[in-house]
């Protein structure tokens, strides 16, 4: 079974939520289309039975102004708000509907070569991973058992290491600027470290996103998921969060993103509990790719503890990927294929 399927069986929506908000004048938006996809035009109108005169009618698109025949090339996928202000003789009405846009293309399926094994702490309850100038940084999880570590890859010695407080469970971590950032999960709370140092420099509070599951950067900006299909762009001076996109397929959204990376202009997300990993657009949330790693959870020492993937990191110089688990005693190091 290809991994796209299980994409399949978590889509909650297939089409196009047609349910028109109506008001005292009967007026309703209606489309063109019953379900809408990026690049296709959007084209409005006004469902007016009992005939009343208009004046005008300014539409937009979460809170943006657009025109009747709007393109939706520029804009990220997923649940928006339509609105219409109708100006009725002296008197404006507003109007709004609910709409749905998917990605305009099938997400291409990719394979795995295994370049390398190495060994990997088994007690490791691995959230995220990332490589940083060559080094490899790791945060696990569990209350009383969470941590932030330096590791060598090739030998799994742990070269630094700090446990957090029992309070805390330790989620994903990405390092920028000589900064490591490292989320917990429901305490709805992150960290600030010195990378060389592992001195607590803050901590952060998070936004509209209630929890902490992945976080990765592209230089610039952080990028963070909650465990929903939804990730959320961050200010690293100020942790605010900027707004979020949403991943979505042709066929609906893809919920339980969990530990994420930045490899060559995409976010690479681990989806939890499904051994697999999907490619992401920064740009409008469309699932461009789907790689299937659940063969290689035989690979590993079969114990009662094991658990599924979690932990991706791009080695920068290699131009390979390493995966792991929570509680998986290897890491591999891939190359990824197209099929």
């Amino acid at each position: 079974m290809h991994f796209y399927k299980y994409f399949i069986l978590l889509t909650l929506s297939l089409f196009l939520n047609n349910c028109e908000e109506k008001n005292s004048s009967n007026l309703t938006i209606t489309t063109s289309q019953k379900s809408l996809m990026f690049g296709d035009t959007l084209k409005l109108s006004i469902n007016n039975p009992e005939k009343i005169e208009i004046t005008t009618v300014t539409y937009q698109l979460d809170g943006k102004a657009i025109d009747n025949n709007f393109v939706l090339d520029q804009i990220t996928l997923g649940k928006k708000v339509l609105t219409a202000k109708v100006k009725i003789g002296d008197k404006t009405e507003t109007l709004s509907k609910p709409i749905e846009i998917f990605n305009n293309s099938i997400p291409s399926y990719y394979t795995y070569e295994i370049i390398n094994t190495y060994p990997h702490d088994i007690t490791s309850y691995t959230q995220g991973l990332e490589f940083y100038n060559g080094e490899l940084y790791e945060s696990t999880g569990q209350r009383g058992e969470s941590k932030l570590r330096k590791v060598n890859f090739e030998t799994g010695e742990v070269l630094k290491n700090i446990d957090l407080d029992d309070a805390y469970f330790g989620e994903g971590l990405t390092v920028l600027n000589d900064k490591i950032y490292q989320l917990t999960w429901q305490a709805k709370r992150g960290f600030v470290y010195d990378v060389n140092s592992f001195e607590k420099l803050s901590t952060f509070n998070y936004g509209t996103s209630k929890e902490g599951w992945g976080i990765c950067n592209d230089g610039k900006t952080l990028y963070k998921s909650d465990g929903t299909d939804k990730i959320y762009q961050l200010n690293p001076e100020n942790l605010n969060e900027k707004g979020h996109i949403e991943a979505y397929t042709e066929k609906g959204k893809i919920p339980n993103l969990n530990e994420l990376e930045w490899i060559d202009g995409k976010i690479f997300a681990n989806i939890y509990q499904k051994n697999g990993v999907a490619i992401i657009n920064p740009k409008t949330g469309g699932v461009e790719g789907v790689i299937n790693f659940k063969p290689l959870r035989k690979l590993v020492t079969q114990h009662a503890q094991l658990d599924v993937l979690n932990g991706i990191a791009y080695h920068l110089e290699r131009k390979t990927i390493f995966v792991t688990g929570k509680n998986w005693d290897k890491l591999f190091e891939v190359q990824i294929k197209k099929q």
